[in-house]
């Protein structure tokens, strides 16, 4: 990298996450102003929209060459207290704690005591959602049985189209006119209504940038270097063109998706934030055709993808309010880049862009954005071999999806053959139709926990409360299938709680929290006059997440084995150890730990619970309406919720003791694979990832296991071979545990080192504890 491109690195790597009050005091001074205005709601919020970007500050950095912060500095990080409100106590907490602090100035907390706090609290989502949850689903989600991510988010994992690279805001501003035109004799009010919204969050944008472009003009007026002046004429340009007009060049398709990237998560918090998708597919055109003119060389292509990965580097996550840091404490703002893949046509979307970017990935090795390769059998070899020559330095990027089912899973779900190539993953491993789908996280569900539930007739042992239903003593069960039924109707009652907490939280969000600037970007919310959370998108789809997948398995297959096939161990003992935490009972717990068929090793004694638990789960979920004229799907995946999940579940029959974190993603229980690579993607590949949204397997090598290209070949040729048995996903650890253990004594000597947590990469020392040493304690495989 160049001179620029190291010093704007730098800076971003030394820039202080600090919590920024701009957008929270802009945001309430606005609806004070309108208190007494008669205006609907998405007008409302458009008209916020457009005051926080006619009012916020303006930020050039020295060098930039791409434009705009959401913050009024780099790494100053907005709240959404139309959302959730920030108490004096969180921000003590976000300045002093040791992980993942943002540092809170007086100014800052002044501004919240005085002006933010007093006038959301009893007006913000979160409040709402709470008050409308059963006290059913209140008592499940305080157990620990189920998250929900929309209490202090807005709805994310949503992907930028191509169709921003063939229109300007100017040309969507006409498409909403012409659909007003329709509507102007009886049309539908809130149609109207809608499609006035997205006309005045169009030209909000359009503001946004030329304020840029003055700033920039500003500049180059008393710049006295020649070559940043010219710079700084150039990129004003570029910011009066875009967004308001198509894109034209390389550097104005990257400045106008930046904008986008801003407008969105300006307008709301998304849960992951907003992403620019197949971003190789649709720059090449530009590539090619300025490298064919000579207006851009490959270097400069190079330097405005670095510059552009730096912005994104520069946008920490909104952190939580309360005590929900457990449940995911990071910087990583999970914006998912994808590079590879199919084109429209089915054919090879490898191109010349798709290998620079992955050269950026590896020479700027920032955690953000995050990055993966969708690879399907079109793809060359060169394509994976290139990307596990990044893998194997141990930055835990890029992850690698199977574009091949991605495609079957979309297309499963109803999407059309070019939507469904046009898709991909977001977030860790959640896939979607880009730029035509709202599919919305919703939540992580412990599964493990439901069978410590099932085990004592529906009580939890830790909140002392008949937490689920009263399905039987566990004693009595004389068959395992017996033991599997209730279990099944403990997942069933659980996820129908949820499930409604889903559906009303989506009625909630489509009434109050309408987004008309990111409805202007997705099909078909202008043809259908509908918001973007109101079902206005192509499709919509609603997830929830399962936990402990591996946990869970090899718990059935410890019960099935030990008690009902062998009859070594009775229920009774095997509950009175659990109730015990094991102690005193030491010799049966060597038994289950090392002497049971455990999930990972291609056991089908123990790969066959996987498939019951996955089919359980799946019949529990899948096709179950939502709100927005969808309906729900499978997730399986944890963030970092594994190690919360892990607290507030008891011992269990696999030999894990109570409080330790459950096994992570579909990856084996934590040093439980013992039998190499090969066996666990063949165990892996038992349950039907075509018929969820999103798998994640998680697998650590041994850094000496990458020497040589031969060492290259063969881990290139396990994904394929795990991707041909309809695998979603695959990532790696490329680090020894050694290691981990040193830089947990010592830190500072580590501060670089990298480590892939779930579905995303964060620095080792940011991670607490618990994090840390489950991450020491996955299988690290040698040989294969």
């Amino acid at each position: 990298m160049n001179e620029r491109v190291k010093r704007l690195r730098e800076e971003t790597l030394n820039a202080i996450n600090t919590l920024s009050s701009e957008r929270g005091v802009l945001i309430t001074e606005f609806y004070k102003s309108i208190e007494n205005v008669n205006l609907s709601v998405p007008v409302q919020r458009a008209m916020a929209f457009d005051y926080i970007l006619t009012n916020k500050k303006i930020y050039i950095g020295e060098g930039e060459l791409i434009v705009g912060e959401r913050g009024p500095k780099p790494k100053a990080t907005p709240t959404y207290p139309e959302i959730c409100v920030h108490t004096q106590e969180d921000l003590e907490v976000l300045d002093t704690r040791k992980n993942v602090s943002f540092k809170v100035d007086e100014q800052t907390r002044k501004d919240f005591r005085d002006i933010i706090t007093p006038y959301w609290t009893g007006k913000n989502n979160r409040e709402r959602i709470m008050q409308a949850m059963s006290p059913e689903w209140k008592q499940a989600f305080e157990a620990g049985i189920f998250t929900e991510f929309m209490e202090q988010r807005a709805p994310g994992h949503t992907v930028c189209g191509g169709k921003i690279y063939k229109m300007g805001m100017n040309d969507f501003i006409r498409q909403i006119d012409n659909e007003v035109i329709k509507r102007s004799n009886g049309g539908d009010a809130n149609q109207l209504e809608e499609l006035k919204a997205m006309r005045i969050a169009a030209n909000a944008i359009i503001t946004f940038a030329n304020r840029h472009a003055d700033a920039l003009e500003e500049q180059a007026r008393s710049e006295a270097n020649p070559s940043r002046k010219a710079e700084l004429v150039k990129m004003a340009e570029v910011c009066r063109n875009v967004p308001a007009n198509k894109p034209t060049t390389f550097h104005e398709a990257l400045q106008y998706y930046w904008f986008m990237h801003l407008g969105v998560v300006t307008e709301l918090n998304p849960w992951d934030s907003f992403n620019p998708g197949r971003l190789d597919q649709h720059l090449e055109p530009f590539y090619t055709k300025e490298l064919e003119e000579g207006s851009l060389t490959h270097e400069q292509a190079r330097e405005l993808l670095q510059c552009f990965w730096v912005k994104f580097n520069n946008h920490p996550s909104p952190p939580k309010v309360g005590i929900t840091a457990q449940e995911s404490s990071t910087y990583t703002d999970f914006c998912l880049i994808n590079v590879g893949g199919v084109k429209d046509n089915g054919a090879d979307g490898v191109n010349e862009v798709s290998f620079l970017i992955l050269d950026v990935i590896e020479e700027m090795r920032l955690l953000q954005p995050s990055s993966m390769v969708q690879l399907s059998k079109k793809n060359p070899d060169s394509f994976i071999d290139r990307t596990i020559k990044i893998t194997k330095t141990g930055f835990g990027q890029p992850s690698i999806f199977n574009t091949d089912a991605m495609i079957q899973e979309m297309l499963r779900q109803g999407k059309s053959i070019v939507d469904a190539r046009r898709g991909g993953a977001s977030g860790c491993v959640e896939v979607g139709a880009f730029g035509t789908e709202a599919y919305w996280l919703t939540g992580y569900f412990n599964l493990p926990k439901i069978l410590e539930l099932t085990l004592n007739n529906g009580f939890d042992p830790r909140t002392n409360t008949q937490l689920g239903l009263q399905t039987g003593d566990a004693t009595t069960f004389t068959t395992y299938k017996q033991l599997l039924e209730a279990f099944e109707k403990q997942v069933n009652h659980f996820m129908k709680i949820k499930i409604e907490g889903n559906v009303k939280n989506e009625q909630i969000f489509a009434e109050h929290m309408p987004v008309p600037f990111l409805s202007i970007l997705i099909d078909d919310c202008i043809t259908s006059g509908k918001d973007y959370n109101a079902g206005g998108a192509r499709y919509n789809s609603t997830y929830v997440q399962g936990v402990g997948l591996g946990t869970i398995t090899d718990c059935l297959s410890s019960l099935r084995y030990h008690v009902y096939e062998k009859g070594s161990v009775s229920m009774q003992t095997m509950l009175d150890a659990l109730k015990d935490n094991f102690i005193g009972h030491e010799t049966l717990r060597n038994e289950l730990i090392f002497n049971t068929p455990k999930y990972g090793n291609d056991d089908d004694r123990a790969d066959r619970c996987l498939d019951e638990v996955f089919e359980i789960y799946y019949n529990a979920i899948d096709g179950k309406p939502n709100a927005r004229g969808g309906v729900h799907r499978v997730d399986l995946l944890p963030t970092t919720c594994h190690i919360y999940f892990g607290k507030v579940t008891g011992a269990l029959p696999d030999g894990r003791k109570a409080t330790v974190p459950l096994s992570e993603g579909i990856s084996p229980s934590q040093g439980c694979d013992t039998h190499g690579p090969t066996a666990v993607i063949k165990s892996a590949a038992k349950i039907d990832h075509v018929r969820t949204g999103g798998t994640l397997l998680n697998m650590k090598f041994a850094p000496q296991f990458f020497n040589g290209d031969e060492a290259i070949r063969r881990v290139s040729s396990l994904v394929r071979s795990y991707f041909k048995l309809d695998g979603h996903h695959i990532q790696f650890n490329v680090v020894n545990a050694d290691t981990l253990r040193k830089a947990q004594l010592q830190p500072e000597l580590y501060r670089d080192l990298i480590v892939r947590v779930a579905g995303f990469s964060d620095y080792f020392n940011d991670l607490g504890p618990e994090l840390q040493n489950e991450i020491i304690s996955r299988t690290e495989h040698e040989t294969m």
